[in-house]
Formats: structure tokens, C-alpha cells, sequence
């Protein structure tokens, strides 16, 4: 069964958000996403930004008028922006009961984007979370029928890791409000995929925790700002219980010093490349001459502890090592809140000599940032 057309319903559920008319001088158009964790401080997040609501597309999208992209790293309300898009090209409809609508879309993106020459063409859901197979398909069949129309080395680049991070990609996203694409690299975008999601199975029987999907997926967001770790680096993993990050990083030939005060999985038991010190984080003292390539740290509690036991640690750092953290804001709830308590764990990196290289909001991430720093 079709569903119904029409537009989709104006979210009120807070109070900085209201649903604005068209200015008489149209600004820049944007579609950015925000994640359902952070409903409660969306509307300050978009004030924030200085942009205006256009309309709210399902759970996580948010069309808005801006003179400028809204993800500028300078800006408080970037970090919580999970991905981004100038909406270049717009066809708001309902793709169910448009007749034809693969192939108009298909020449329309054609006409408008094909001489910008992009490096490659992803198309994907406005609700990715949908379990509807229809939009998933309809992604698929019309990312299909646009690369016959372009070039063939835009067709060429077919692994979205592949891409590079400051080249423009054509990205576009499809629903049952409609389609929206424009052309952005996916640095500027925060994300290699549209809608910046990398989905991993977590059904394998070798999976331990849902943590391991994290790691996995920082990992992958790493790579548009710093080029991977060679295989055999040393990680010191700090918070490791159950073991979901340790078994990631074993996965990728990594060698991992794990702490944790509770125990890990026992299917990591005696893997050649892990170390465990079973102890409280605090107490581990490595000697003087110990090095390691990065740290990880998903350590539960407080912040200031977990960035202070980072900031003591990262002295064992090699020159150029990174630093993967946590930032757990579980408690805290109000906008200011949040921005300061970002802003005291920067202090607190940098006075250890870690410069900031970039933060996001991870599909896997709950009520926590996932921050990047580099010594």
C-alpha cells in the first residue's frame, strides 16, 4: 500500500522552533541533521546558527535558511550537527505516487550537476532508521539510473571510503517529503555517506558489545581528517569492560593495552596482541619509556575525570598520536551546559598538548560527543 501524500507535520516540541514563510530575498538553503538525542536543545541549537526553520523532514532533518554553512567549526552548535548539506536541488513530493519520478529525478540531477564534474554520486533515506524496504530500494534504483547518465568515473568510485575528503561530492537524500541533493566534500559535510551514516551489523556471534559498532565507526570518521594508524600500533584503551572497542582494535591487527577495573570478555582471553591490567585507570602508572600511537578512551562517569586521566596519560603519546574520547554528557541538559562542559574538556586536552581535530556525534553514540585530538 501507498502511503498518504502531504507534507510532513511542523514539529513543535520546542519553543525556539517555529515554522517560518520564505523571505522575500530567498538565503542559502541547508538540510542538517540533528540527532534525536539532542531533540530537547534543537531549537537552541538552530538559533544558535542564526538560521531560520523551513520545515522539519522526519525525526532527524531540518530544512533551514542560512547565508552561510551551519557547520563552522568555530560555532558552538556545530559539534552537535551530525551532517550537512547545502540543498542545491530540491523536488518536494511524495516519490510513491509520482509517476516516473527515477527517471525525472535522474535527468533533473543530470542537467543541474553533471558539468561541476563531482566525484561521485551517493544517494540515500531522509529515514535511514525505517524498516520500509521501499525508500532503501527506490535510493538504490535511482542512484542506478543517474550514474548512466554522468561519466563513468563518477560511477567508478563506488566505495564511499574511497572518496576524497575536500573533493565535492554529489550527495542526495529521498523520502516521502521527497528529494533533496547538492554538492559538498564530505569533510565539509561531517560524513562520507549522505545523511553521514555508516551502518554495521552487530549480529555476528562474535560480537561482545554495541561499543565495538563505535569504535568502528570513529574509525571510519577518522579517515576524513587524518590517514589511518598502520597495522601493529599500540592503543591504550582506557574503560575497556566488556571489550566491544578492545575486539575492534584486535580486528584491525592493532595492538591494544586495555584497563579496565572490571573484567573483559573471556573470548578475548590470551589474544596474542592484548594486554589487560585489571585496575582502576587512576592507579595505572606505565613506566617512563612506554609509548603508545593513541589512546581510546570510553571511560563512564564523570568527564573531568576521563579527560584528566586522558590529559595524564598523553604524555606517553608518540609525537603525532591520537586521541579517540568519550565526551559522556548523561546529566547534563541545558545548551550552556553542554558548551561548557565541551569547552573545559578542550581546556583540559590542550593543557596536555593535544590539539583538537574535530568532533561528531556517531550513529552509535547515545548521550555523548565522540572527540578527536591529535598530540
Amino acid at each position: 500500500m501507498r502511503p498518504p501524500g502531504g507534507t510532513a507535520t511542523p514539529w513543535r516540541s520546542s519553543p525556539h522552533i517555529l515554522e517560518t514563510p520564505a523571505p522575500a530575498t530567498p538565503a542559502a538553503t541547508w538540510l542538517i541533521r540533528i540527532s534525536e538525542v539532542f531533540a530537547d536543545i534543537a531549537g537552541d541549537i538552530l538559533q544558535d546558527l542564526g538560521g531560520k526553520l523551513s520545515k522539519k523532514l522526519g525525526s532527524e532533518y531540518y530544512l533551514i535558511q542560512s547565508p552561510q554553512s551551519p557547520a563552522l567549526r568555530n560555532s558552538p552548535a556545530g559539534k552537535f550537527i551530525r551532517w550537512n548539506l547545502p540543498v542545491e536541488h530540491a523536488w518536494p513530493c511524495n516519490p510513491e505516487t509520482m509517476e516516473g519520478f527515477v527517471e525525472k529525478a535522474a535527468q533533473a540531477m543530470f542537467k543541474k550537476f553533471a558539468a561541476r564534474e563531482p566525484q561521485a554520486l551517493f544517494i540515500g533515506q531522509l529515514d535511514p532508521s525505517s524498516t520500509a524496504r521501499y525508500y532503501k530500494a527506490l535510493a538504490s534504483n535511482l542512484r542506478g539510473r543517474t550514474l548512466q547518465l554522468f561519466p563513468a568515473s563518477v560511477a567508478a568510485l563506488k566505495d564511499v571510503e574511497a572518496q576524497h575528503s575536500e573533493r565535492p561530492t554529489l550527495f542526495c537524500l529521498v523520502g516521502k517529503e521527497g528529494l533533496f541533493c547538492g554538492m559538498h566534500s564530505p569533510r565539509a559535510a561531517n560524513g562520507f555517506y549522505p545523511g553521514g551514516t555508516k551502518y554495521i551489523s552487530q549480529n555476528s556471534p562474535d560480537t561482545i558489545s554495541r561499543a565495538g559498532a563505535k569504535a568502528a565507526e570513529a574509525l571510519h570518521y577518522l579517515l576524513m581528517h587524518h590517514a589511518p594508524l598502520r597495522k601493529k600500533s599500540h592503543w591504550l584503551e582506557l574503560g575497556a569492560c566488556p571489550g566491544g572497542m578492545t575486539s575492534e582494535l584486535l580486528s584491525r591487527g592493532y595492538q591494544v593495552t586495555a584497563i579496565d577495573r572490571a573484567p573483559l570478555d573471556k573470548r578475548l582471553d590470551a589474544h596474542p596482541a592484548l594486554q589487560f591490567a585489571l585496575l582502576d585507570v587512576a592507579a595505572f602508572k606505565p613506566n617512563s619509556r612506554m609509548t603508545y600511537d593513541a589512546i581510546l578512551c570510553d571511560m563512564n562517569g564523570d568527564t573531568h575525570d576521563s579527560i584528566s586521566q586522558v590529559a595524564r596519560l598523553a604524555k606517553h603519546l608518540s609525537p603525532g598520536g591520537l586521541v579517540i574520547f568519550t565526551l559522556k554528557t548523561a546529566g547534563v541538559t541545558t545548551y550552556p551546559a553542554l558548551n561548557e562542559l565541551y569547552q573545559n574538556a578542550l581546556a583540559t586536552a590542550e593543557s596536555a598538548g593535544l590539539n583538537h581535530l574535530a568532533t561528531t556525534h556517531l550513529t552509535y553514540n547515545r548521550h555523548e560527543l565522540t572527540v578527536f585530538f591529535v598530540r
